[in-house]
């Protein structure tokens, strides 16, 4: 084994001991080190020339890929700065490309109630379909908890309980985390589960296994078609966004929505205070203290105190 080879193991070892980085995150660490690596002529005993390859070497991908490059470069280094394994940070030498983070996808207030709508319409049967019963449990969870797609088509039968109004997920890098659920959301969850199979260990099963985020997709999309919005502006993951944006409308705090999202980093949060400076005008004009203060004079106006 060469000495990059046994450096970037005992690098994953730690990322996986300490930090608890999912096993997907580690296999891309893994690929963009050994890759720095066969550019540069080696990590081990790279100096700020060698990194500076790395750039011609990168000159054709995105800034994202570049700066996610970096990003576990600029860990591997320091992991061997702190170990004793190099005596120097060489990481300094990687500048980091300008990126600008895309806003997610969303949908209107208007549009997530016209998907309610619908699915109100189906349920209105004397003998709703289980499917259509199926339906509202998982949009209702998407929407109402803002689950990953992953999150939600792999919840065991029993994750909810009748006295227990919310879940207590592990989501990415193993992170647990507390996520209420509505009374809606019980209730459309408790509508379904009638149709789940005694035997069957998933509250979404399909086959031998649960339901699968592809299929979880299609279906999100043929509700959107279904309600008259175009299905490319609709799926799982726009329906989180929703949830997190609209959430913050209302006037939610954003370390609580960190916490229902899990998201590691309140920087990942932050993307979704993208509301628009209307609507930041209206908070300011009708939820700022002075507002309820008397207005004062102050320019020799006769009325003023």
């Amino acid at each position: 084994m060469s000495e990059d080879a046994a450096l970037i193991d005992r690098f994953l070892e730690m990322m996986a001991a300490e930090r608890g980085a999912s096993r997907n995150t580690l296999l891309a660490y893994r690929a963009d080190l050994e890759g720095a690596a066969a550019l540069a002529g080696g990590l081990a005993s790279a100096d700020a020339k060698a990194l500076e390859r790395l750039s011609d070497g990168w000159a054709t991908l995105a800034a994202s890929s570049v700066a996610r490059k970096l990003s576990a470069l600029r860990a591997f280094f320091g992991f061997l700065e702190e170990e004793g394994l190099r005596p120097d940070n060489p990481s300094a030498a990687l500048v980091r490309p300008v990126t600008r983070r895309p806003l997610p996808k969303i949908l209107s207030t208007q549009e997530v109630e016209r998907l309610f709508t619908l699915i109100a319409e189906r349920l209105e049967v004397e003998h709703p379909a289980p499917m259509d019963l199926r339906l509202a449990a998982l949009i209702e969870l998407l929407y109402g908890s803002g689950l990953r797609a992953t999150e939600l088509v792999s919840l065991p039968r029993r994750a909810l309980n009748a006295d227990r109004p919310f879940l207590i997920l592990k989501g990415k890098g193993a992170r647990e985390r507390l996520v209420p659920i509505s009374d809606r959301a019980r209730a459309a969850i408790a509508a379904w589960m009638p149709h789940v199979p005694a035997e069957s260990i998933w509250l979404f099963p399909s086959g031998r296994s649960h339901l699968s985020r592809i299929r979880l997709y299609q279906i999100v999309k043929a509700l959107a078609a279904a309600a008259g919005i175009a299905p490319e502006k609709v799926s799982p993951h726009v329906l989180r966004h929703a949830f997190a944006t609209h959430l913050l409308e209302g006037g939610a705090d954003l370390r609580a929505l960190q916490s229902m999202l899990g998201h590691a980093d309140i920087g990942t949060t932050q993307i979704y205070t993208h509301v628009d400076s209307r609507r930041l005008v209206e908070l300011v004009n009708s939820r700022h203290p002075l507002v309820g203060m008397a207005h004062r004079r102050v320019d020799g106006d006769a009325s003023a105190p």
